[in-house]
């Protein structure tokens, strides 16, 4: 099913203060889309995570967001876009437990667990992007 795109925004993200509109306007576009409580829930934290891998590791970038749909469905498309050093081993990043910054954040596999579908592309020395998306359904 071919998925459609539109009401597309770009929100640029060079620090921490950056976090909280992007996260208001992902709970918005997900309002829209008509998401429960928990599926907006879900988005928003997937969104948290990722923004601030975005800042920390990536050293910021930016974040498009965009309502989706594939004919039945309505959701929400994250893509998030940095220039940082990009990831030496993606297979070690997507294992559970697995975190360079010590911290105990959900990390790639758990962010990956709160949307219906995830994509990561990365080259080193040019970035990484991360694109999820929550149904509404899903």
């Amino acid at each position: 099913m071919m998925i459609t795109a539109t009401n597309k925004v770009e929100i640029a993200i060079v620090r921490e203060q950056d976090v909280v509109p992007l996260r208001n306007r992902v709970k918005d576009y997900g309002v829209k889309a008509g998401m429960s409580i928990l599926n907006q829930t879900k988005l928003i934290t997937a969104t948290s995570e990722l923004v601030r891998n975005l800042l920390k590791y990536g050293g910021g970038g930016k974040v498009l967001v965009e309502e989706v749909s594939n004919g039945r469905d309505k959701g929400v498309r994250a893509t998030f876009i940095d220039n940082g050093p990009g990831i030496v081993d993606i297979d070690l990043a997507m294992k559970d437990g697995y975190s360079t910054g010590k911290s105990l954040g959900l990390g790639l596999p758990g962010t990956k667990r709160l949307v219906n579908e995830f994509d990561i592309k990365t080259e080193m020395g040019v970035g990484t992007t991360v694109t999820i998306i929550k149904w509404k359904n899903g």
